[in-house]
């Protein structure tokens, strides 16, 4: 995907001609290691043959528009309704997002009004639109301490005109929407109908995913939190396992499309002997297939600890006699649903050690509920304030149609149709993979890879 310095402009809807409350603070900030001043870019790129790749003077290599206080603002605080919205599947860090804003948005901003949408854009339709709470720091003051969302979510296309209604009955004059690709594909096509119409309303996303799926962003928010959490089921499986004649431990974590948590826990854990995520296809059968390094592996050690990313070989499940646990149809965000390649491992495993005389003790657990319902660690809740503070003075500075986001570890803003434009997944020919396969030994790929690189590594 070629990008140009166009495609990373966010749109503005005019001139600012207040002065921000935080100017002063402002008036002798440069650039530096630690800051990027408001008239600055951050470069999309970071090593030395990308950027020669363009041929193009510095101002014009494609580049994001830094994020943080400006001196002018456009909107007047003073007449400013502010409106908060959590969208699609829980994940640590939400109610740090919302305290963050409306802090921001009160204290110094000194925005008077701040209304929470009820469970995700449900809330912005006729029916529910006067389910609303008012938001205020006192309200918020401790919610950083509990996991999920204050306000609630929910999954499920809203009609975008039915939504901008919602913002005007209420007088919504800056909207934040937090949420993952489904939440920013909304904002977007919300974005889209307030410009249609001519309106004066910002519309800012804080992106949002357990799976780190979103692209240009170094990572999301509760992304580590929920990794980290993680990390303890595979260490309780690996226990499990290794107390266990021919013990197999099992555990499936969240991934529909990327095996970052996955991969991510598996390192943390330092436990796992063997990874499967959906960006590294596998066969069960043959030689060099799974089935035949997990009896390897048992023989070898006595156990065997899989980490599995819940998206992990879907294109098995009918191809292996178990259609009844394939996929079927789309859930109310249109996400593809999943076929349980659990199902399928437990089953395959079992019945191969069994005819090899190695009958397992199988400990399978699905933990992804606990993952992604813990409070953010001490990480994630800074993370979380920092990303609201940009989001707060994007919208308060008149940019819409755009995320806050860190990139190369700084906060940027990046157009929504950037946010939605492809997936971030683990790269099988990156350092993370590499690592992976360093730490647990395995193969870089089970029976699906030319015959030259099917070398079989050694049991660490």
């Amino acid at each position: 995907m070629t990008l140009h310095l166009d495609d990373l402009r966010v749109r503005r809807l005019g001139e600012c001609r207040f002065d921000s409350p935080l100017s002063e603070m402002l008036s002798t900030k440069q650039t530096s290691p630690h800051y990027v001043a408001e008239g600055d870019r951050v470069l999309l790129e970071d090593t030395v043959s990308m950027l020669a790749g363009h041929d193009l003077a510095t101002g014009e290599v494609p580049s994001f528009e830094a994020a943080g206080p400006r001196r002018k603002i456009y909107f007047d605080p003073a007449r400013v309704t502010a409106g908060i919205v959590t969208c699609g599947g829980l994940c640590p860090g939400l109610n740090n997002v919302i305290r963050g804003l409306v802090q921001e948005l009160a204290v110094h901003y000194q925005v008077k009004r701040i209304l929470g949408f009820r469970n995700g854009l449900q809330g912005l339709t006729a029916e529910h639109r006067h389910d609303t709470v008012e938001l205020t720091p006192e309200r918020v003051r401790d919610i950083h301490n509990a996991g999920g969302t204050i306000l609630g979510s929910s999954r499920g296309g809203q009609d975008a005109d039915e939504m901008v209604d919602s913002l005007v009955l209420r007088g919504i004059d800056v909207m934040f929407v937090i949420g993952g690709d489904g939440g920013m594909r909304a904002a977007t096509f919300l974005g889209d109908a307030i410009r249609a119409r001519g309106l004066d309303i910002a519309v800012i996303g804080v992106p949002k995913t357990i799976d780190n799926d979103l692209p240009f962003t170094d990572q999301s928010f509760g992304f580590q939190s929920a990794f980290a959490r993680a990390t303890d089921f595979i260490s309780a499986v690996s226990v499990e396992a290794a107390a266990s004649p021919n013990g197999v431990g099992i555990v499936k974590l969240m991934g529909r499309h990327s095996g970052f948590i996955a991969s991510y826990a598996a390192l943390a854990a330092n436990a796992a002997d063997i990874v499967l995520i959906p960006e590294i296809p596998f066969s069960l059968g043959g030689e060099d297939g799974l089935l035949a390094h997990v009896e390897r592996h048992v023989r070898a050690k006595g156990h065997v600890v899989i980490v599995l990313a819940e998206g992990a070989g879907q294109d098995l499940l009918e191809e292996h006699g178990l259609p009844e646990h394939n996929g079927h149809g789309t859930d109310a965000s249109g996400n593809v649903r999943l076929g349980n390649i659990g199902e399928l491992l437990k089953a395959s495993i079992s019945g191969h050690l069994t005819a090899a005389g190695l009958t397992p003790t199988m400990r399978y657990i699905d933990p992804s509920y606990a993952v992604r319902s813990v409070a953010a660690n001490a990480y994630d809740s800074v993370y979380c304030l920092r990303l609201a503070h940009a989001a707060v003075h994007a919208a308060m500075a008149g940019h819409t149609d755009a995320a806050v986001a860190r990139w190369r570890r700084r906060f940027v803003h990046v157009p929504f149709s950037l946010m939605t434009s492809r997936r971030n997944q683990v790269d099988p020919d990156g350092d993370l993979w590499m690592s992976v396969l360093e730490t647990t030994c395995q193969p870089a790929e089970f029976g699906v890879a030319p015959a030259r690189e099917k070398a079989r590594a050694g049991f660490c």
